[in-house]
């Protein structure tokens, strides 16, 4: 039968040690001290606890302990030699692990984020960082001024502010090139937008993202993609708001897809503009505003910092240019579609 694995275990030889120093004065020799390090490591990677294990040293100590003065000196130097040396093989062994969890959790999120790996096999693996792959999951992405790393001040306090808040729920936090990525079950939004909320907080100029929640391992690429490609279409539109959902923006894509039409569209309702005084780009700003307003002059006037007159009289150029009324609802939905256009193309920065 095999001997209990107690912490006990661990100090071999260490009271015949103490033993010889009492009797002779001697120091511990280095392959004792190499030995007393090996024993360290063996102890970490069983899982004892470091405690515990000094408990041990201190109590073997104390039965070693010789009468006279002399050799309690020794053994007393002794005992330092062989406790420092376990104690730097146990932290020895920490570190590796650490290691070796850093780089497995590394190569995890790659692969989750990428799709790189066999579906099954990723779900095993997902278990072991809080993931049950089996359900639906949504995956928020946040970029801010500065780039994000695991080490970052910022990712350890906003981690630090998710474990405070929704505790052991299955959530795991990461960072892929240079933003951070938080990922959860497709049922929490609520840690999704306190998580979107946090990293905004923590940056004061950055943007987050949200994908729509998708079911199954594949379902996390998905929803990262998503989320990074609601990124930059927040960027390219120059939406204000610091938190945006794929969910509300789905609109985009879908006029973006036909490239070409989107092109002829914007070419055609909003091409006359660039014959104005200034170019294009004051009319189609005071178009942008004047639509985000609800088509409100008085509020787009205040938005442009122009008197509601001055707008009035930017909406009648812009009608007699393009032949094109913003008011009237029939001309409206063109001229809209074609500005969202003219944003999503960069136009009139980029030819079309």
């Amino acid at each position: 039968m095999s001997e209990p694995d107690t912490a006990a275990r661990y100090l071999d030889r260490y009271a015949e040690i103490l033993a010889e120093v009492s009797a002779t004065g001697r120091r511990l020799t280095r392959d004792e001290l190499d030995a007393r390090r090996a024993l360290g490591e063996q102890a970490a990677e069983r899982g004892h606890s470091l405690r515990s294990l000094v408990r041990e040293h201190l109590a073997a100590t104390r039965a070693a302990w010789p009468g006279s003065r002399g050799s309690a000196d020794h053994v007393l130097a002794a005992v330092e030699q062989a406790v420092d040396a376990f104690a730097e093989g146990y932290e020895r062994a920490q570190r590796q692990a650490v290691r070796e969890e850093e780089a497995a959790r590394r190569e995890f999120i790659d692969d989750l984020l990428h799709g790189r790996s066999d579906l099954g096999r990723l779900a095993e693996r997902a278990e072991r960082f809080g993931l049950v792959l089996s359900s639906s999951h949504a995956v928020a992405v946040a970029e801010g001024p500065e780039a994000y790393d695991d080490v970052a001040p910022v990712t350890q306090r906003i981690e630090a502010a998710l474990i405070a808040r929704f505790g052991n729920r299955r959530i795991l936090l990461a960072t892929k090139n240079e933003r951070l990525v938080c990922i959860a079950s497709g049922d929490q939004d609520d840690v999704l937008a306190y998580f979107a909320g946090q990293a905004h907080a923590a940056t004061d100029d950055g943007r987050v993202a949200i994908g729509r929640p998708r079911p199954g391992a594949g379902g996390v690429v998905h929803s990262y993609e998503e989320a990074l490609s609601t990124l930059e279409l927040a960027g390219r539109l120059g939406l204000d708001d610091p938190v945006v959902r794929a969910a509300d923006l789905l609109v985009y894509p879908v006029l973006a897809r036909d490239r070409q039409a989107m092109a002829d569209l914007v070419l055609s309702a909003l091409g006359p503009l660039k014959r104005a005084r200034g170019g294009a780009e004051p009319l189609l700003e005071t178009l942008r505003v004047y639509f985000d307003s609800g088509c409100t002059a008085a509020e787009a006037a205040r938005r442009l910092a122009l008197s509601v007159r001055a707008l009035t009289y930017r909406l009648e150029r812009i009608h007699q240019l393009t032949g094109a009324d913003p008011a009237d609802p029939v001309h409206r939905y063109t001229l809209q579609t074609a500005v969202i256009g003219a944003r999503l193309l960069d136009w009139p920065a980029q030819e079309i």
